[in-house]
C-alpha cells in the first residue's frame, strides 16, 4: 500500500497550540506505518521545512511565492491539488491519494479498514469529526462542519481525469473545499464511504487569531470561492448546490443507509430538523 498524503502547514513559531497540533498531527499518521510520502506545498511560510526535516518524513516539498497568487492572498487549494496529481502520475505507483488538513488525530486503524473496502476506485471519508475544544473531548455526534480527511482511491487513468478536470476550477485562501472535492468525485464516478462506523477524526479547534484569520475573513474569502466553483458546476453540469446549498445539499448527497450508525443517524438528526428549526426561529426574533 503505497500512499500519497496532501497536506499544508502553517508557520512555525507563531502560535504554541497549532504547532503542537501539527506535531501530533504527524506523529499520528507516522504511526500507521505503510510506505507514505507526504505532497507538501507551501506559500513561504516561515519555518515549514526545518519543521518537516525534524519530523524526518519522506516527501515531495514545493514551495510557491505568495508574489505568484493573486494580490492579498495566502494560499491556494486548487495549487496544492494540482501538484499533488503531478506526484501521484511520475512518482511510482501509489494506490491512495488522501487530503487532510494538519489540525486532526488521524485514526491508527485507517489502513486496515481502507484495505477492506473492495472497490477498485473510491472516495471515502470521515463525517462528523469529534472536536477537541480547548483541550476538551466533546461528544462525538455532534454535526459539526468540516470534513478534514478526505481518502481517494483511484488508479492512474482516474488521476489524469482528475488532472484534466481541476483545470477549470480555481481556490484560494478559505473556503470551498470538501464541496469541491465530492463534486469532483462525481465528476469522476467514484463511490463514496463515510467510515465514521469504523472510526473517528479527532479535530482541534483553530487558533485563527494568531494568523489574523477571522470570521469577516473566512466569510469574504468563502464567498470568492464560491463564484469559482460555480464556474465549475456549470462547465460539468454539476447541481448548483453543491455551492449554494451549504452542508444540507453535502450532506444529502453523501448519505448512505450502509454507513449509518445510531451515532452518525442522531447527527443527522440534530442536523436537519433541529439546525433548521433552530435557523427558522433565529430568523424570526
Amino acid at each position: 500500500m503505497k500512499i500519497l498524503w496532501l497536506v499544508s502547514f502553517r508557520p512555525t513559531g507563531k502560535s504554541k497550540s497549532n504547532d503542537m497540533y501539527q506535531s501530533i498531527f504527524v506523529d499520528s499518521v507516522k504511526s500507521l506505518g505503510g510506505n507514505i510520502y507526504f505532497s507538501i506545498t507551501q506559500f513561504d511560510e516561515k519555518n515549514v521545512q526545518k519543521f518537516i526535516k525534524k519530523k524526518d518524513i519522506k516527501n515531495f516539498y514545493i514551495n510557491v511565492k505568495k508574489k505568484e497568487l493573486p494580490k492579498g492572498k495566502k494560499y491556494s487549494n486548487k495549487i496544492m491539488l494540482s501538484n499533488a496529481l503531478n506526484q501521484f502520475l511520475k512518482n511510482g505507483d501509489f494506490d491512495y491519494l488522501i487530503f487532510s488538513t494538519a489540525d486532526i488525530v488521524v485514526p491508527n486503524n485507517l489502513l486496515e479498514t481502507l484495505k477492506e473496502i473492495n472497490l477498485d476506485n473510491f472516495c471515502a471519508f470521515v463525517f462528523p469529526n469529534t472536536q477537541v475544544i480547548n483541550g476538551d473531548l466533546k461528544n462525538t455526534f455532534w454535526p459539526y462542519y468540516g470534513i478534514d480527511l478526505i481518502i481517494f482511491k483511484i488508479n492512474k487513468a482516474k488521476a489524469k481525469k482528475f488532472q484534466k478536470i481541476i483545470k477549470y476550477y480555481e481556490q484560494y485562501d478559505w473556503g470551498i473545499i470538501e464541496n469541491f472535492y465530492f463534486a469532483a468525485s462525481e465528476v469522476l464516478g467514484l463511490k463514496k464511504i463515510n467510515l465514521f462506523k469504523k472510526m473517528k477524526v479527532l479535530k482541534f479547534e483553530n487558533d485563527f487569531q494568531s494568523f489574523s484569520e477571522d470570521r469577516t475573513w473566512q466569510i469574504s474569502s468563502w464567498r470568492e470561492n464560491q463564484k469559482y466553483f460555480l464556474k465549475f458546476l456549470k462547465k460539468f453540469k454539476l447541481n448548483k448546490l453543491y455551492a449554494k446549498g451549504s452542508y444540507y445539499f453535502l450532506l444529502f448527497k453523501l448519505f448512505n443507509f450502509k454507513d449509518l450508525n445510531t451515532t452518525l443517524l442522531l447527527s443527522y438528526v440534530i442536523f436537519y430538523p433541529y439546525n433548521l428549526l433552530k435557523k427558522i426561529i433565529d430568523s424570526l426574533k
